[in-house]
């Protein structure tokens, strides 16, 4: 018996949400900027019969499997391999200069953490890859082998607020003078080792931090934020709908930060006597707080629990 493909069983994470935010604008041109194994696109292109997707993405494994789900609209859908921050350049590549709707769904996909392959994860063991772009970047060990001490530690804390950053990067140093770290099990036997026993039976385990800060600066995925939302903004139509799907706190961080200074009239400082910034509100928040999955969805698909959707109307 074939194995079942992996988008016939992906979720894509608040699609009904992603859909009533979106699918209100028929006859136009959307953006997918994580398309990964291209739920929102198929429930998007599924709600109305004119809408036009063009997906973006970073890992070629993911876009393969997205061209077979996405087949039945292959009049309707441009997929493309490259990074989000990018969309200006792909899109001009493509023809198109602005867009009516833009998504991004940030952070790692199922496909990446359920491949031992891929190294994402520590629950089977696999190669220390973490790269959503095979084709270009230092793995996670070569990064390991070369980063000095120092440069460990800031992202541990940085990037996974790892309270014991500095005791897991000098545990880190310490094996790799003697061995090679090449496999997720090695990181993760490092980390157990490294972190006193009281850290162990909590809800995590020990090691998540590690591996979620590790990743975090393999890809760059904090920049890659900042500067995607920047060229989307710009890309986008004015009356556009801007739809960001947030897994972690200091993505959340970036994205509300980015809405609130787009919806700003005045960005001078706190003790001028008045406005000289002439700065024009950009849009209009359609989500003041973030929604975020439901009990039900949750249940369906833990990996979900975390999830924050923040959107936004674009008025200039």
């Amino acid at each position: 018996m074939n194995p079942v493909p992996r988008y016939e069983i992906h979720r894509p994470v608040l699609r009904d949400e992603v859909v009533r935010l979106l699918s209100g604008l028929p006859g136009r041109t959307l953006v997918d900027g994580t398309v990964g194994l291209g739920g929102h696109a198929e429930a998007l292109l599924e709600a109305t019969e004119d809408t036009r997707v063009v997906g973006i993405d970073r890992d070629e494994a993911a876009l393969a499997h997205t061209r077979r789900r996405l087949a039945p609209f292959a009049d309707r859908i441009l997929l493309i391999h490259g990074d989000y921050r990018d969309i200006a350049s792909h899109l001009d590549v493509s023809g198109i200069d602005r867009v009516d709707g833009l998504l991004l769904d940030v952070g790692v996909s199922s496909l990446q953490l359920d491949d031992p392959q891929r190294g994402f994860s520590f629950r089977s063991d696999g190669p220390l890859d973490m790269r959503m772009d095979r084709s270009c970047g230092r793995s996670a060990s070569n990064w390991i082998a070369a980063a000095a001490e120092t440069e460990i530690a800031d992202v541990l804390w940085k990037y996974g607020e790892e309270r014991y950053a500095r005791r897991i990067a000098r545990a880190i140093v310490r094996t790799r003078g003697r061995r090679p770290i090449e496999t997720t099990a090695d990181l993760r036997r490092i980390v157990h080792g490294a972190v006193p026993s009281r850290y162990f039976g909590q809800a995590i385990d020990p090691a998540t931090r590690t591996f979620q800060a590790i990743r975090i600066a393999i890809n760059d995925e904090l920049t890659a934020l900042r500067r995607g939302l920047e060229a989307g903004f710009g890309v986008l139509e004015t009356g556009g709908i801007l739809v960001v799907i947030s897994f972690h706190s200091l993505e959340d961080r970036i994205v509300k930060s980015f809405l609130r200074e787009k919806e700003a009239s005045c960005v001078c400082p706190h003790d001028l006597p008045e406005c000289v910034c002439d700065k024009q509100v950009e849009v209009e928040l359609l989500t003041r707080k973030p929604i975020v999955p439901g009990v039900e969805e949750v249940e369906e698909n833990p990996r979900a629990r975390s999830a924050k959707l923040r959107a936004a109307k674009k008025v200039v």
